[in-house]
């Protein structure tokens, strides 16, 4: 579980200082789908950094299974990253200089997992093993990045707008990729989007509003990808 604690982030210094997020609390269940919604600048995309351990709050605590990760020093934070979660964002962060294989195989070398290629099997380019990115379309793109990530076998995966580049076909496609690997890895998503309509693809529905959580819901029928408007 993830309990995050009365989290306040800000940035900027003296009277340009600014508060992102403004006292929040929150509890996430292990193997839920939590789809983060807000509008440009409530904050939910600074709130999953938190979460994630890639930043660092001004004060609160974030703790997953009772281990407080803002207590860590810069090397444990790092460790924990690697060893735990995943990322995968609106811009894939491909190396242009190597293959799906070996930028799969970069993800998979953090975790020691030699049997990563089923994850590229899995999301569809088995085929595609010696391609670069240059030579893949933005959805194949994204779909690499996909799994590199899960190629570390995260527990919990954190996603800041993964369709955001993608024209309705392929983001249709690559949010059924994740939905149908989350029930074969089983872990944890946490989505950050401003689509109302890909929370209606969550379990738990979090809107943020101005640094603050204004509404939690849980769907009571989730959709797919293909079900969903766009």
């Amino acid at each position: 579980m993830i309990n995050a604690k009365d989290i306040i982030k800000s940035y900027g210094n003296g009277e340009s200082r600014f508060q992102v997020l403004k006292n929040i609390s929150l509890d996430i269940e292990d193997h839920d789908f939590v789809v983060i919604l807000g509008a440009s600048g409530s904050g939910k995309s600074t709130f999953l950094n938190v979460i994630s351990g890639l930043e660092r709050p001004d004060s609160g605590n974030v703790f997953y299974d009772g281990k407080d990760i803002t207590a860590f020093s810069d090397h444990e934070a790092t460790s924990f990253r690697k060893e735990n979660v995943g990322f995968i964002f609106q811009q894939y962060y491909l190396l242009p200089n190597l293959n799906v294989d070996k930028n799969v195989k970069m993800g998979a070398d953090l975790a020691d997992n030699k049997n990563y290629k089923t994850v590229i099997e899995a999301v569809g380019l088995g085929e595609k093993l010696h391609k670069y990115p240059s030579e893949l379309s933005g959805g194949e793109q994204q779909r690499v990045s996909i799994a590199r990530a899960l190629a570390k076998r995260p527990s919990v995966l954190f996603l800041d707008e993964p369709t955001g580049a993608l024209d309705e076909q392929t983001g249709r496609q690559v949010l059924d990729y994740i939905c149908k690997l989350q029930k074969e890895y089983d872990f944890t998503i946490i989505l950050v989007t401003h689509n109302l309509n890909i929370a209606e693809m969550a379990n738990t529905v979090i809107k943020m509003n101005s640094g603050k959580i204004s509404e939690i819901y849980t769907n009571k029928t989730k959709k797919n990808a293909y079900e969903i408007g766009w």
